[in-house]
C-alpha cells in the first residue's frame, strides 16, 4: 500500500461522537511509551501527523485520521505508566472500552510492545480482554532497531511461551523499528488486505 494522503479529522473522548462514516478502522493502542506517535509516522511517511512527546501518556483522547480517504487510523490513549491521575486514567481507560466495544467499523486493533522488554504483565491483561471481547488483533513490536536480531527472535520467543498458554496460537505479530522503516510495508500490506475483503455498505 502507498499512503497518498493522511489528514488528521477528530479527536474525541466519546466513542459514540466518532466519525459517522462507515468506513472500516484500524486501532493503535500500547503502554504509554511504546512508540506509538512514531510508529504511527512512520507509517504514514508524515514527521507529524501524530504528536510524540519525550512526556508518556501524551495521547488522552481518541484520534481519527482518513487515510487515503478509505479508511481511519484511530490513535487511543496508551495504558499504563502515564504520568496521569488515577482519576483522569479510570476516565480514559472507560472510553478506550466503550470504544472497542461498541464500535462497528472497527477491523482490528494493533498492540503496540516494546521488543526490549520481558513480557509485561500489562500487555499480557489488555491482550486477553481483547480475546476475552472477541475483539481481533495483532501485535505490532517496537524499537526492533535497539535490539540484536538474535535477541529479538528470543523475546519474541518469551512471548510466544507465555501466550500459548492461556491461546491457542500466537496472535499475527509484526516486528518494526520506526527510526529505521522496519516492517512498514509489512503492516500497511496487511491493512490493504483486510481492506480488499471488505464491503462497505
Amino acid at each position: 500500500m502507498h499512503i497518498k494522503s493522511a489528514e488528521f479529522v477528530t479527536s474525541n473522548s466519546d466513542a459514540s461522537k466518532c466519525p459517522k462514516d462507515r468506513l472500516p478502522e484500524y486501532a493503535f493502542i500500547g503502554r504509554s511509551n511504546v512508540g506509538k506517535s512514531s510508529l504511527i509516522n512512520m507509517l504514514t511517511s508524515r514527521k507529524s501527523l501524530a504528536k510524540t512527546s519525550g512526556r508518556p501518556g501524551k495521547t488522552q483522547l481518541i484520534n481519527h485520521f482518513i487515510i487515503n480517504k478509505n479508511w481511519f487510523l484511530v490513535d487511543l490513549p496508551g495504558y499504563g505508566y502515564a504520568k496521569v491521575s488515577k482519576s483522569t486514567k479510570k476516565v480514559f481507560q472507560k472510553f478506550i472500552t466503550h470504544y472497542f466495544e461498541n464500535r462497528e467499523q472497527l477491523v482490528t486493533a494493533f498492540v503496540l510492545i516494546d521488543i526490549r522488554h520481558k513480557p509485561q504483565p500489562i500487555d499480557q491483561e489488555f491482550m486477553q480482554y481483547l480475546g476475552e471481547s472477541g475483539i481481533p488483533f495483532s501485535i505490532i513490536f517496537t524499537k526492533a532497531d535497539k535490539l540484536k536480531p538474535k535477541a529479538i527472535e528470543n523475546h519474541v520467543e518469551d512471548y510466544k511461551t507465555i501466550l500459548l498458554e492461556t491461546w491457542e496460537e500466537m496472535p499475527n505479530y509484526f516486528i518494526t523499528s520506526s527510526s529505521k522503516d522496519i516492517g512498514k510495508d509489512d503492516v500497511l500490506n496487511y491493512i490493504d488486505g483486510l481492506n480488499e475483503n471488505i464491503i462497505i455498505e
